[in-house]
């Protein structure tokens, strides 16, 4: 598999990512969904990468730079047919080493509470992170979980 820089102007990303806000939408209270949608991961303080099974589309990850110090995971999402085989790990593995890259010292994210979102928050757990209170302007919110994980230097 090839984890690439994506700049999201393919149908393959963008119809994963419309995947992606429906079912945060179909999961979450809409006020709860901190999705973004193509337009906002456009943004130049965002980089986006996807992972390529050859020409099979395997998922995708997104890394918001919140300050010099600190990113913000977003858009992490695995294709339905590559469930269940190492693909979030991977993605995960390549954030967090780009993220000791940029020599960020802490990486965060918000997710759901819902079941929905059990095998992320697990996920996450086994890469090191532990829940912590919202963060940059994120607001307490009965329907997220934030969790973050100090980095080591590269």
């Amino acid at each position: 598999m090839n984890i690439i820089l994506d700049d999201l102007s393919g149908s393959k990303i963008q119809a994963l990512l419309q995947e992606h806000l429906d079912d945060m939408y179909a999961t979450s209270p809409p006020e709860s969904v901190h999705a973004l949608d193509l337009e906002a991961l456009k943004q130049s303080h965002i980089s986006f990468w996807s992972i390529w099974d050859g020409s099979n589309l395997a998922g995708c990850i997104a890394l918001k730079e919140l300050d010099t110090a600190h990113g913000e995971i977003k858009s992490m999402r695995t294709s339905r047919d590559y469930h269940r085989r190492g693909v979030a790990s991977r993605l995960l593995n390549h954030l967090i080493e780009e993220s000791q890259k940029r020599e960020y010292q802490r990486l965060s994210l918000e997710t759901g509470v819902e079941d929905y979102f059990a095998p992320a928050r697990l996920l996450y757990k086994k890469h090191g992170f532990i829940e912590c209170e919202p963060f940059a302007d994120y607001k307490l919110d009965p329907n997220s979980v934030f969790m973050t994980l100090a980095l080591e230097p590269f």
